[in-house]
């Protein structure tokens, strides 16, 4: 749900109007998005300016009004060709982007502040399809706290550029991720657009045991197909994006080197989890590392496939033929901390990080594989505001082109996501959401972990670089 444009609203007595609009269309307006609403003179007691009421009915300072911004960029990446183009203009209304193109075609509206950034480079605002803005709940956590945590990791990522995120379980928060994602929508609170996936579905062999209860806050647990149906619809109910499923569990390596991965649902189970996903109008993401159950995650059309350390040609190609997406959260499974686990579990005689390695060089040699920019980072090993890292390893390490890194954190992100129409790009009509780096990013992959500016929804975040002035 995105943040809807602030709109005033009169209060004369007890009834409330918009102008221009009816009751009906301001009703459905509160209840989809922020509307700000002007305090009444009388019930105002001159504590400062006249202050304005939240969607929830708490007083608060009005929003400033929104005006218009020139950003003059020495370079722009056009994330749909994947060419650097030079002297451009952008200019920027509200939370919308109004025009783009080169500076001498482009007029710069009187009043506008302008951000002169001289040879800098403009592109996109950035987006992580796979984080946890939850860390793990850890014993004796309050709810309380975990949100705290998560607010500091949303804002982390916004700063570093990732103004849109895709938030794959909620890590024993229950659905504290949907609150999250709705104090952002109304402005409450900074942070990236943000899809939810809230618990996430789990599989278990064992009958429910009354005597020791599921866990309602973490992953929701079924043992029939029945149950995965009414799973996917309750965790829809509640406001997920995504459906979360775990298709595969660990791994492990046999005497021969060759690696096994743990089934979990039984296909039925796994049909039934997509179909009901895709009957709702939404989308299901899944967690594998390889074998049956990863195979049987790409025949079932699961729409995102994570991780997939063991994949190889026939599930690349049969990928690609189905349209599903390959997000392989690459520097998420190449920390040591990989290689120390499997030097225990093996006496040192295996490892899985280069057979991943290779999976992801041979998603990236796949004609028509649509690969996603995922991090992974969850609070254990990978910091938030750091996901910048993932660009550098997936051309580093995982076979992409520079312009194909950024593609895949833009605009394969905003298809993969749905929002295709709204962000990834720096274009006309779409949202305001942008970075600036003072490099050349297709030269220097890591100029992204070096974000200077960041703008979203036509709002400056950060601004390290930038000149501004008034014309």
């Amino acid at each position: 749900m995105d943040l809807l444009t602030p709109t005033l609203l009169c209060r004369f007595g007890e009834v409330t109007f918009v102008r221009g609009r009816s009751i009906l269309t301001t009703v459905l307006a509160i209840t989809l998005g922020a509307v700000w609403a002007q305090v009444h003179p009388a019930r105002w007691r001159g504590a400062g300016p006249t202050p304005c009421v939240g969607p929830d009915g708490g007083i608060l300072q009005c929003p400033p009004a929104a005006g218009a911004i020139a950003i003059r960029a020495g370079r722009l990446f056009d994330s749909k060709t994947g060419r650097m183009l030079t002297k451009q203009v952008v200019i920027l209304s509200g939370d919308r982007i109004t025009e783009v193109g080169p500076e001498t075609q482009v007029r710069i509206p009187a009043g506008s502040q302008v951000i002169d950034l001289g040879q800098a480079t403009v592109l996109p605002g950035l987006i992580d399809a796979h984080e946890h803005m939850f860390n793990d709940r850890k014993r004796g956590e309050t709810t309380e706290g975990g949100l705290l945590i998560a607010v500091q990791n949303a804002q982390a990522d916004l700063r570093a550029g990732f103004t849109t995120e895709r938030d794959m379980a909620s890590h024993g928060h229950g659905y504290g991720d949907v609150a999250v994602r709705e104090a952002i929508n109304a402005g409450r609170i900074d942070g990236p657009r943000y899809q939810v996936s809230t618990r996430g579905i789990v599989w278990s062999a064992n009958p429910a045991n009354p005597a020791a209860p599921d866990n309602p806050l973490d992953g929701e647990v079924i043992r029939s197909p029945a149950e995965a149906r009414a799973a996917v619809r309750t965790q829809i109910n509640g406001g997920a994006d995504w459906i979360k499923l775990y298709p595969t569990g660990d791994y492990a390596f046999m005497a021969t080197g060759e690696a096994t991965y743990r089934l979990t649902y039984p296909m039925p189970v796994l049909e039934a989890l997509i179909d009901e996903t895709h009957r709702l109008g939404k989308k299901a993401a899944c967690h594998v590392m390889g074998g049956e159950g990863q195979r049987n995650a790409i025949i079932a059309g699961c729409d995102t496939i994570e991780h997939a350390f063991g994949l190889d040609r026939e599930q690349a190609d049969l990928m690609v033929l189905k349209g599903l997406y390959y997000d392989p959260t690459f520097v998420r499974y190449l920390e040591p901390y990989m290689d120390d686990n499997d030097a225990k579990n093996t006496g040192g005689k295996y490892r899985m990080i280069p057979i991943f390695e290779k999976a992801v060089n041979l998603a990236a040699s796949t004609k028509g594989m649509k690969i996603m920019m995922g991090s992974g980072a969850d609070g254990s090993t990978y910091a938030h505001g750091t996901q910048a890292l993932d660009f550098e390893t997936l051309v580093k390490r995982g076979g992409l082109s520079p312009a194909r890194a950024i593609q895949a954190g833009t605009t394969i992100n905003a298809e993969a996501m749905g929002m295709g129409d709204r962000v990834g790009s720096i274009d006309r009509g779409k949202y305001a959401d942008l970075i600036a780096v003072s490099g050349d990013p297709l030269a220097d992959i890591t100029e992204l972990q070096r974000v200077k500016l960041v703008v979203k929804g036509g709002k400056v975040i950060r601004n390290d670089m930038g000149q501004s002035a008034a014309k």
